[in-house]
């Protein structure tokens, strides 16, 4: 009998030399690029050499910047921060990050709403920050995706704000959706649409007379209005913006409200439909309209040009690995179903779509199993790799979320069962990463951070809670500055506080109160991004082979590794697999015997 208890098989990838919180990078480059090539650049180059497109099993890392690191101290994250700790991302073995919007923006929807696409807001630094950044993580092996806000602008945009300036009949009043409104005097929105905030998607603008005029579109908060992507002007601005950002180096987009761009023609009524089933997850004239694939298809032709320009002939010196398999872009597309997501990942589209469908199946092996066979039989004819995610701005923390009875959504406002919430997450990780395909890691997860439940009314900004209806309005949750040090000002956040409280007992679940510490939820995401790594079995490919399993647990096989996850409240016994590779929980294997404890995922290598 031998026992594989959890803390030998998560152990610290240098547990010799725990990794401290990192330092700022300064502007002299010297700094390090003197030094080795460390491990996570060199597997970064393997897995460019191993095939050219780096996404199809890359794992992403969404930085949220205003809470990822201060670096002035004045309570908001900003680039500075996000590029000192860069280092920190390179030890936990991503392949890319993904950064929430840091344009020039009112923060009237934390950067959602983008006053200028080509700036960097104040708060967050300068294009030279974002320059500096850009260049520090391919130096140490992370490709950088962006934000990029294409379904609506800022009220505060100079195309908005000159179409107000302007009055009725300005032509940029055709670069947003403005309507007369209904009634004997235009009273009446013109159509019955509601805002995904809450309240209706129309707001009227008072012209410079004094007098009630025409009413505009936004399908958000009334400081969001939308674009009309009929007007060849918006498209054209568009792919400007795109070569402005792949000029200074980014390696892709994610694009907010891919499935929102284009409205039904006539921008007809919904009457008795019922309009919101979280972000389009329904049929409705605004959303998922067949027109955006035009969009994207032009789009394309961008990103392939930068591609032809950069791909290297041979091995040559001036060959840059970044700029060695294209850039990408991924959709957040909410659709009615996983078939409708995959018409976004054609070959001539975008190359990745978050599969929201899984990010909302419950903790169960046969749903589970479901939607990871529906994702990948969709997206096997068009040739996209499925992208796995848990968590993300948007949603409750998964940690919080398997802590609470199914069915509750993905806005949830209860604390639940924090270790049985943890157990589950780490669980539900494993599994993950160990399908085909790329995955997405929203910062803090590695931490086990659950959800902040208790936030006082005062200090929430989601403009969903001050709508009063549609969504929850509870997003600030999920959102809250996340810890780097056991003590001190906001837990190593910034000198300065933190823009949302932090909880007390954030502390012990910090970066450094986990590195180096055996089986902590840390050490277990830096031992399984690094068994990723060097298994190419894992993300690669496009199936599964499911193997047979007692109820309640999910197994398969890809090549000679296998993946047994165990989603039942009780311990269940199977044969075991060969070597065991890494298990979020403490597990023992008895002369081939094998004991899945209870809500537990295992790596074996067969």
């Amino acid at each position: 009998m031998s026992a594989l208890p959890t803390d030998s098989l998560c152990e610290p990838t240098n547990p010799a030399e725990p990794t401290e919180p990192s330092k700022p990078i300064k502007d002299d480059m010297s700094q390090h690029s003197a030094d080795p090539a460390p491990a996570a650049t060199t597997s970064a180059l393997a897995t460019v050499a191993r095939h050219r497109d780096w996404w199809r099993d890359a794992v992403i890392y969404q930085v949220y910047p205003r809470s990822f690191a201060d670096s002035d101290g004045d309570g908001m994250g900003d680039l500075e921060g996000v590029r000192s700790r860069l280092p920190y991302l390179r030890d936990l073995g991503v392949d890319a990050v993904w950064l929430s919007p840091f344009y020039a923006s009112p923060q009237a929807d934390a950067g959602y709403d983008v006053a200028d696409y080509r700036a960097v807001d104040p708060m967050f630094g300068s294009l030279l920050d974002a320059d500096a950044l850009i260049r520090d993580a391919h130096e140490l092996g992370i490709r950088v995706i962006v934000d990029l806000v294409p379904n609506h602008s800022s009220d505060q945009h100079e195309w908005f704000k000159r179409a107000l300036r302007e009055g009725p009949g300005s032509p940029l009043r055709d670069r947003y959706h403005f309507r007369p409104g209904k009634g004997e005097n235009g009273e009446l929105p013109p159509n019955d649409w509601e805002s995904i905030f809450g309240g209706p998607a129309w707001t009227r603008v008072t012209e410079r007379d004094g007098t009630p005029g025409d009413w505009y579109l936004h399908l958000f908060a009334p400081e969001q209005p939308d674009f009309n992507w009929d007007h060849p002007a918006v498209g054209d601005e568009f792919r400007s913006i795109l070569r402005f950002w792949l000029d200074m180096g980014v390696d892709g987009f994610r694009v907010d409200v891919a499935h929102g761009l284009v409205k039904a023609p006539g921008l007809p009524d919904l009457g008795d439909h019922e309009q919101l089933k979280l972000l389009g997850n329904d049929v409705v004239p605004f959303f998922d309209q067949d027109g955006v694939h035009e969009i994207y298809r032009q789009w394309r032709t961008v990103l392939d040009e930068y591609a032809k320009r950069e791909a290297p002939e041979g091995p040559s010196s001036e060959a840059r690995w970044w700029e060695t398999g294209g850039r990408i872009f991924v959709a957040e597309a909410w659709t009615p179903t996983v078939e409708r997501s995959a018409n976004y990942v054609r070959p001539d589209e975008l190359h990745q779509a978050f599969n929201f469908e899984y990010l909302t199946t419950h903790w169960h092996a046969a749903e589970l199993r479901a939607v990871v066979d529906r994702t990948l039989e969709a997206m096997r004819p068009v040739g996209a790799p499925a992208t796995w995610v848990l968590s993300n701005h948007d949603v409750t923390r998964h940690t919080t979320r398997f802590g609470n009875p199914a069915g509750l959504g993905t806005q949830i406002r209860l604390a639940g069962d924090r270790e049985l919430g943890l157990r589950r997450a780490r669980a539900a990780t494993l599994l993950m990463l160990a399908l085909p395909g790329s995955a997405y890691i929203y910062q803090g997860e590695e931490l086990g951070l659950p959800e902040v439940v208790d936030l006082p009314d005062e200090v929430r900004q989601d403009p969903a809670y001050f709508r009063g209806a549609g969504q929850d309005g509870f997003r600030d949750g999920c959102r809250v500055p996340i810890p780097w040090t056991r003590t001190g000002p906001s837990y190593g956040f910034g000198d300065g506080g933190s823009w949302l409280p932090q909880p007390r007992e954030w502390g012990e679940l910090s970066v450094e109160a986990q590195t180096g510490v055996t089986g902590s939820t840390l050490e277990l995401y830096r031992s399984a991004l690094a068994v990723r790594h060097e298994h190419p079995d894992l993300g690669a490919g496009d199936s599964v082979t499911w193997l047979e399993a007692p109820e309640g647990v999910l197994a398969f096989r890809r090549g000679e590794f296998v993946c047994t996850a165990n989603t039942n409240g009780t311990a269940v016994r199977i044969p075991g697999y060969g070597r065991v590779l890494v298990s979020s929980t403490e597990v023992v294997v008895t002369d081939g015997e094998f004991e899945l404890p209870a809500d537990t995922t295992v790596w074996w290598a067969g």
